[in-house]
């Protein structure tokens, strides 16, 4: 239970960590710029939906790879998750709203999305791989 615990949060640190300076510091003027953004998120939307997201990794780890974990496993199930998320990030949502470059949203989705999964999926890899049963 304690490797699920560890990788919704390291889930919630990271997604935090990457998603709000790629949002607030490093794109802040892109973001600015789309109109149909809230001024002020609904912060608590965003945890309720990392929590859920690493749920579903750690989850997910444990019943594809149950025993002999390693980093590896943890990196190409999140790069899966990953793609499978951001491709509708990165290339569904500038195609039903007026952003103001498409091309630069892509290369920012992509680019904050590739960051995220990777860096999650060497701490989900890592924590399952420390916490599985031990041979006999």
């Amino acid at each position: 239970m304690i490797k699920h615990f560890l990788s919704v949060l390291g889930f919630v640190i990271i997604s935090f960590t990457v998603q709000g300076m790629s949002h607030f510091i490093i794109n802040e003027a892109h973001f600015a710029s789309i109109g149909f953004a809230r001024a002020e998120p609904i912060l608590a939307f965003g945890i309720l939906v990392m929590v859920l997201e690493g749920i579903i990794l750690t989850l997910a780890l444990a019943a594809y790879k149950p025993n002999q974990v390693t980093i590896k496993d943890g990196l190409m199930l999140s790069l899966a998750f990953g793609l499978f998320l951001a491709s509708y990030i990165a290339l569904v949502e500038p195609s039903k709203y007026a952003v103001p470059s498409i091309v630069d949203w892509i290369k920012i989705e992509t680019t904050a999305s590739l960051v995220q999964f990777v860096a999650f999926g060497l701490i989900l890899g890592y924590i399952h791989s420390k916490f599985q049963p031990k041979e006999a």
